[in-house]
This record gives C-alpha cells, sequence and structure tokens, in this order.
C-alpha cells in the first residue's frame, strides 16, 4: 500500500484536502483524531498527563482543557517536549497499527495526515509527501478566525513549526491552497488518480 504524508503549517488545510480524499473513498489516517482519542477520559495518556501538568489542566467534568494546556506549553517550552513524549509514541504506534489493517486490505493508497510530518521525522515512514500551502498572511488569518487566538500567540505557533521553503522543498506534491476557488476538489482528485497509478506500477 502507497502511503501518502498529507502535511502542511497551521491554518494551511489540511483537513479539507484529507476530507476531499475522504469523499473519494481513500481511507485517511489523522494524527489529530487520533491525538484527541487519546487524551478522553479514562485513558492512560491523559493521566499521564495530568501527573505532569497538574488538575488545572482538567476541566470540571475530567476533559483536557486544550486552552489551559497551551497556554502552559507556550509560557514553559520545556513542557512542550514532555507533552510530546507523552503522546508521539502512542500516536505514531496507533498510525502504524491503522496502517498495517488497511494493507491486509489491499487498499490501493491512503492519506496520512501528519501535521509535524518533517518536525518529528515521521517523514521516513511515508513514500510520498504531499504538501498543502498557503500564504503566511492567510495562514495566520485563517488561524485567528477559527481558533480566536491572538496573532501573536498564531505566529508563535507558525514559529515552531519547519519553514514553508522546508517543507515546499522537500514536498513531491503540492497543493495550493491560497485561492478560495473551486478547483480544489479538482486538484484533488487529480492527485487521486496519480497516487492510484502510481500504486499500480508498484504492484
Amino acid at each position: 500500500m502507497l502511503k501518502i504524508g498529507l502535511t502542511g503549517g497551521i491554518g494551511c488545510g489540511k483537513s479539507t484536502v484529507a476530507q476531499l480524499f475522504l469523499d473519494l473513498g481513500t481511507p485517511v489516517i489523522d494524527a489529530d483524531e487520533i491525538a484527541k482519542r487519546l487524551v478522553v477520559p479514562g485513558q492512560p495518556a491523559l493521566q499521564q498527563i495530568q501527573r505532569v501538568f497538574g488538575d488545572n489542566i482538567l476541566t470540571e467534568d475530567g476533559w483536557l482543557n486544550r486552552a489551559a494546556l497551551r497556554s502552559l506549553i507556550f509560557t514553559q517550552p520545556m513542557l512542550k517536549q514532555q507533552l510530546e513524549a507523552i503522546l508521539h509514541p502512542l500516536i505514531y504506534q496507533t498510525i502504524a497499527t491503522e496502517a498495517e489493517a488497511l494493507a491486509k486490505q489491499c487498499t490501493s493508497y491512503s492519506i496520512i495526515c501528519l501535521p509535524l510530518l518533517f518536525e518529528t521525522k515521521a517523514v521516513a515512514s511515508v513514500d510520498r509527501v504531499l504538501v498543502v500551502d498557503c500564504t503566511l498572511e492567510q495562514q495566520i488569518n485563517r488561524v485567528m478566525a477559527r481558533d480566536k487566538q491572538h496573532k501573536v500567540d498564531v505566529e508563535r505557533i507558525i514559529a515552531s513549526q519547519v519553514s514553508r521553503n522546508y517543507r515546499l522543498s522537500h514536498a513531491d506534491d503540492v497543493i495550493d491552497n491560497s485561492n478560495t476557488d473551486d478547483s480544489l476538489a479538482e486538484r484533488v482528485k487529480k492527485l487521486h488518480n496519480l497516487y492510484l497509478s502510481i500504486s499500480k506500477s508498484r504492484n
């Protein structure tokens, strides 16, 4: 099975592109969705996070308070490393398990949505890299509107990721999501056909 690593900077539209592939019948393994499943109440990962960060990162009903956690890790960078040390091994173990299950189903190719594909060196686990791209200004505006965050906080997140130039120079394929036209689905369909062709040639 051909594994396509889908990545891009925050606010570039990775989830939108992933959904378009899903609409075409392509299996999508989403690292963010896996991370959310790992921190629901009762999960060992959430208990580990609570031990490291304290009870203040939980809501009254025991769910992860993402805003409180985000505030902590941005003011104390070492805590971010501790959070990643808890979650990343579990996320990538789950991705590997799900990808293996898909391969056994004779799936032609799958999309593995990994926001931190380059930052975590997970690029070695995929066969091809698809980058969703847009301008820096669009990233900032989209995330401010979506997450109700201040500009300085969004800029800090962007600065913590690999640069736009790095992503583009290491991509096998790029989808420019700068425009809000209707051609995005068409461009995804072209890549879908390309990936089917590549997968077929590998078999």
